[in-house]
């Protein structure tokens, strides 16, 4: 049973794993450590859970594994991660992944934003859940994740491409009813008559 059980868990990760990494790396806003760190956990959750899991919402339950990983990683004090050591230790220099341009900005906007913004984002624009998926993930209302996913999407919007206008700055709607010549004789009338 252990070994159906195990087996079955490994083609799940060998299937999967790019793909939550991939998911962890843009909620972990490009650190690819920390993104490996949260699939790491969420995996580890996984597995334990694995009895319990059916197999049609196996995917679900690693989404959720990896958010809730990403909120309690976010909820640790930062005093925790950091040692104080007598002596300085020998400094490791880790080479930089090289990245284009633009995925370093994507990654730098997607930092900006609140956790469960960038997760509500991510998971409807990247992973590509319904709104329902999403709420269900988040454990929030679908008008939680409407919301929440329009600004986040307003604000990488105006990070990312400065020059344009804000939408709120934008027109919402357009009277081609009225001819821009008379507008100032339609306005003197209303006013006319409401004295």
């Amino acid at each position: 049973m252990t070994s159906s059980r195990d087996e079955q868990f490994r083609a799940y990760v060998a299937s999967n794993r790019g793909q939550l990494v991939r998911i962890a790396t843009f909620l972990a806003s490009g650190d690819r450590f920390a993104a490996e760190d949260l699939v790491q956990t969420a995996l580890m959750r996984l597995y334990v859970a694995w009895p319990r899991v059916r197999p049609e919402t196996v995917d679900a339950y690693a989404r959720k594994a990896l958010l809730n990983a990403l909120i309690d990683s976010r909820r640790r004090a930062f005093a925790r991660h950091e040692r104080a050591h007598a002596e300085l230790p020998e400094v490791v220099a880790i080479e930089a992944p090289t990245t284009d341009p633009a995925e370093t900005a994507v990654f730098a906007a997607l930092a900006e934003l609140p956790p469960r913004m960038r997760a509500a984002v991510v998971l409807r624009h990247l992973s590509e859940l319904s709104v329902a998926e999403t709420a269900d993930a988040l454990n929030c209302s679908e008008g939680t994740v409407k919301s929440q996913t329009a600004r986040g999407l307003a604000q990488l919007r105006a990070a990312l491409s400065p020059d344009l206008p804000a939408p709120s700055d934008l027109p919402t709607e357009l009277d081609l009813s009225v001819d821009p010549r008379h507008v100032d004789d339609t306005v003197r009338t209303t006013h006319r008559g409401s004295t």
